[in-house]
């Protein structure tokens, strides 16, 4: 009877060695069949959604769960100060473009006209005055009149010629129009008042938030009434696409693996089904074994990094799942991106 009982335990101990080999050539390949199987999760991007301005949230347009399209309205903001301000600035543009043809445009012939005319009026009294001062100095010399009413008549006749002379001036400023400081400091204000609507516009679209890429929303932080602000999220983004499990190869096994490679993977969740995939990216440098890794080999180990590209059309992978990687090594790894129109 004993000896029955040790010849149990001597077959278990040898089928027991035999599962473990089988199963570890299963992980690290299989010369018959080119076959590479690889364990790991399924990995999803998340984006953290915000408002690019500080406001109150007039609308959220989405829940969790909610399958959202790229470019999609998500949330709004109030816009009623930020639809004011482009109003103001609107405005405040037009006034400096006004500004700017009437520089640009120079004096207008009516203008010139009446300089002319004040030119003309200023000749006649500076002769009248010139005229009526000689006629005192010669009565003076007579002692017909006083020396001050000649001189009184000189102060007129020398007041006569300068506003004379003053007007000729401005008759030639009139004439060549505005200084071009003047309007190249109107046109620069002119772009100042452009850039700051510019500004107004924006912060005005950027009440509104959509959709970066297609996706699955995760989370709906905020609700209406909260004050928005870029530093807080307003929902979180589950990217679906695209969707890769995050594996890792031992270095032994990574001569084995080019990108673009066809491979296959399987979930416990949907026992039975395959979802087509590609190897997408192969991590340059090693690292120690994660501890959620399954492997035969001892955690100290080096391993590289390997992301796995699926198809996932109906959507049925979640961040985390465990998934089995099967990599077809021996046949040539498939051209293009669109890897999942290619059979």
């Amino acid at each position: 009877m004993p000896r029955k009982i040790i010849l149990i335990l001597i077959a278990a101990v040898v089928l027991g060695a035999s599962g473990a080999a089988v199963w570890r050539f299963g992980n690290h390949g299989e010369a018959g069949n080119n076959k590479l199987t690889l364990y790991g999760n399924v990995d999803i991007r998340q984006v953290q959604l915000a408002f690019n301005g500080s406001e109150r949230i007039a609308s959220m347009k989405v829940r969790e769960g909610e399958q959202v399209k790229k470019g999609q309205l998500l949330a709004t903001l109030d816009t009623v100060r930020l639809a004011g301000n482009v109003d103001l600035q609107q405005a405040q543009l037009a006034s400096q473009r006004q500004v700017v043809a009437r520089l640009e445009a120079g004096s207008r012939p009516e203008e010139i006209s009446k300089a002319q005319a004040d030119v003309e009026a200023a000749r006649i009294d500076a002769e009248n005055a010139e005229s009526n001062y000689q006629r005192m100095k010669k009565l003076a010399e007579q002692h017909f009149v006083s020396a001050q009413q000649a001189d009184d008549a000189r102060a007129k006749s020398d007041a006569a010629k300068a506003r004379y002379a003053s007007l000729q001036e401005t008759l030639k400023l009139v004439q060549q129009g505005p200084r071009k400081e003047d309007i190249a400091a109107a046109r620069a204000m002119l772009k100042a008042d452009q850039a700051a609507l510019d500004v107004a516009r924006k912060a005005l679209a950027d009440a509104s938030l959509y959709a970066p890429e297609s996706g699955i929303i995760q989370e709906r932080i905020l609700e209406p009434g909260d004050m928005a602000s870029p530093q807080r999220p307003v929902y979180t983004l589950a990217l679906t696409d695209p969707i890769w499990v995050r594996a890792y190869v031992q270095e032994s096994d990574l001569g084995k693996l080019q990108p673009g490679m066809r491979a296959e993977v399987s979930t416990d969740s949907f026992p039975g089904k395959k979802y087509r995939a590609w190897v997408g990216y192969i991590s340059p440098s090693a690292e120690f074994t994660p501890k959620a890794v399954e492997t035969t080999e001892v955690r100290s180990s080096l391993v590289y990094q390997v992301r796995i590209f699926v198809c996932d059309s109906q959507g049925e992978l979640r961040l985390g799942m465990p998934a089995t990687v099967t990599i077809a090594t021996g046949r040539p790894p498939v051209a293009g991106d669109d890897h999942c129109t290619q059979s």
